[in-house]
């Protein structure tokens, strides 16, 4: 049995690759039942987007690919070709009785199978439906696929990202993970939440229209505020922050850390740290307005006294005095950090092939209503039987569904 605070709800999960995906994942996670339509013999696109693949007890390969496994735990898979009217029959059926809706095809498509929220509130009025796409449903753009790289250069990211000019490896540089297919995730569930929260006052349905690129510029934030107040472009900085100094990567004697003074006081425990306590008080640096204005000077002091040092003395020199800093960690490093096992971050769920399988869990800890991780991310069309069984088709009707190719 799921638990969490969302135990009550049903999602249809019609969307594929990762931003959708990432959102049904999360409302999983939070104790709804989420199920998720996949294409009949192929599957979720990010099915086959490998290696790695998951590897079974034996060691060989499975046809789980690892970026599926990342945005599909504690859902069920059924399989059901759309384009059928058999196919859409069911979808409409599976809609009745569910909360919400998520989807990302093309703009217009689900609409020329009859699957649109327009059609699907017909059936069930009180329907939440969210459609996710690269550039919204109207504009100029509309009709336009998009993936995460472009909408990182589009949006203004890339621009900001990445070595200055000037320096050795300047240039625009994508985020090294897909962040805005996460963030249109991330706010998909933030919408359909709000929704739910609405409709249990009001019995309405909802219709959302998302558009990753909105989502992007959303992103924006400081940086956008910057321009729009000051009328300068933002350019790229490295890994220097263009508000709050010193932040940055500084070198020890044996390895990289991150500095990241927030405000004066933390620089005043920096200065305490290294053994200087009287450069808090020049007023070169007294103040972050005057550190942001005497950049190169400051960052002579700040390198040149974090050079002097190994990682670890700097790292808990800083610590003891309040300072925010930390090491670079690689994946395995911050995985195996023992703040990251104590937060038990890292589960292992049961998996029919490979034994078990592991995932990176929801950092959402509740009081009343804990999360459970139990369910891997699912087989395809491991659930197709026993949900249509749910909705009333027999056992004869699935056979002829299943030899007519339409589940």
């Amino acid at each position: 049995m799921k638990t969490g605070p969302l135990t009550h709800i049903k999602v249809l999960d019609l969307s594929r690759v990762l931003a959708g995906p990432w959102a049904g994942q999360i409302l999983a996670d939070l104790g709804a039942t989420v199920i998720k339509v996949e294409r009949p013999g192929a599957g979720d696109d990010t099915r086959v987007w490998g290696p790695p693949f998951l590897k079974d007890e034996q060691g060989n390969e499975t046809r789980e690919a690892c970026y599926f496994l990342a945005a599909n735990r504690g859902k069920e898979s059924i399989t059901v070709d759309i384009s059928q009217p058999q196919g859409q029959d069911i979808i409409r059926k599976l809609a009745a009785q569910a909360d919400i809706v998520l989807e990302n095809y093309k703009v217009g498509t689900l609409e020329r199978y009859n699957l649109s929220y327009e059609d699907l509130k017909t059936v069930n009025p009180a329907l939440i439906y969210c459609s996710v796409t690269g550039f919204g449903q109207s504009g100029p753009l509309a009709e336009l696929p998009a993936y995460d790289f472009m909408i990182q250069a589009m949006g203004g990211l890339m621009s900001v990202t990445g070595e200055r000019d000037g320096q050795p490896g300047a240039g625009p540089q994508k985020v090294g993970m897909p962040i805005m297919d996460l963030m249109t995730g991330m706010w998909a569930a933030v919408g359909v939440l709000a929704a739910l929260a609405r409709r249990n006052e009001t019995g309405q349905g909802e219709y959302i229209d998302l558009a990753m690129l909105d989502v992007m510029v959303a992103t924006i934030a400081n940086q956008g505020m910057n321009y729009l107040v000051s009328g300068k472009t933002p350019q790229r900085m490295g890994n220097k922050h263009p508000n709050i100094q010193p932040q940055d990567v500084f070198d020890c004697t044996d390895g990289k850390m991150v500095l990241a003074v927030g405000n004066d006081g933390q620089f005043g425990g920096f200065c305490k740290a290294m053994g200087h306590p009287e450069v808090a008080q020049d007023e070169r640096f007294a103040t972050n307005r005057a550190r942001v204005i005497n950049l190169p000077a400051l960052m002579e002091f700040v390198s040149g006294e974090i050079g002097k040092r190994s990682r670890k003395e700097c790292i808990d020199a800083l610590r003891r005095h309040g300072v925010p800093c930390g090491p670079i960690n690689t994946i395995p490093e911050i995985l195996a950090d023992p703040q990251i096992v104590h937060r038990k971050m890292l589960r292992y769920l049961p998996h029919p092939t490979a034994g078990k399988v592991p995932q990176i869990v929801s950092p959402l800890n509740f009081q009343q209503a804990p999360l459970t991780f139990e369910q891997a991310p699912p087989l395809l069309g491991a659930s197709t039987e026993k949900v249509l069984k749910e909705i009333g088709i027999t056992p004869q009707q699935y056979a002829a569904l299943l030899a007519s190719g339409v589940v």
